[in-house]
């Protein structure tokens, strides 16, 4: 079975948020959007939900605390306690140093990690663009095709107005690659 996208390329970051903005306001279905670099605002236009790349990080850096404070309490009361100076065997400021070096080394790797996952990143994965100028100066907005009421010609009408270099019609045969741009969408 074959999937239809409409494929529109722009030269300047603010005409892909306005036909972005514009194409969501009329109802039609955003597969993705491809940047050469990141672009403020884009997010907000696309109507993207907020990350939850920040509660990994959290958790992964309560993890790494919660696990240090333990490990040293365990280690200078329980398992062999020594008394150093006259310090108390469960000194908790003494500890709090080491436990927040452990928060922030397990929410940095915890967050690569999540990141690396959810985007499908790992090493030796070949890079499929969808036009050869996306990763230097062009931005390239991909909209669904599916729906029986998608008219072409009127989408095209509509992103002339932001300024459109070239708008292709693209038939994906391998359906992976929608599939894989819809579960992360």
């Amino acid at each position: 079975m074959s999937h239809r996208l409409l494929l529109a390329t722009f030269e300047h970051e603010d005409d892909l948020i306005g036909a972005t903005t514009a194409a969501r306001r009329t109802g039609l279905r955003i597969v993705d959007v491809f940047t050469p670099y990141a672009v403020h605002g884009l997010e907000r236009a696309m109507g993207l939900r907020p990350s939850r790349l920040t509660w990994v990080c959290f958790v992964c850096g309560m993890t790494g605390a919660l696990g240090m404070l333990w490990f040293e309490h365990w280690t200078a009361s329980i398992s062999w306690p020594v008394n150093v100076g006259g310090k108390p065997w469960n000194s908790l400021p003494s500890d709090i140093p080491v436990a927040f070096e452990a928060a922030v080394l397990l929410a940095g790797f915890g967050s690569v990690f999540a990141l690396f996952g959810v985007s499908r990143l790992f090493p030796g994965k070949t890079a499929r663009t969808v036009a050869p100028r996306t990763t230097d100066d062009r931005f390239v907005l991909v909209i669904d095709e599916t729906d029986a009421a998608f008219d072409a010609d009127r989408v095209r009408e509509m992103l002339e107005g932001f300024d459109v270099v070239e708008t292709e019609e693209r038939v994906i045969t391998d359906r992976t690659w929608f599939r894989q741009r819809r579960l992360s969408s």
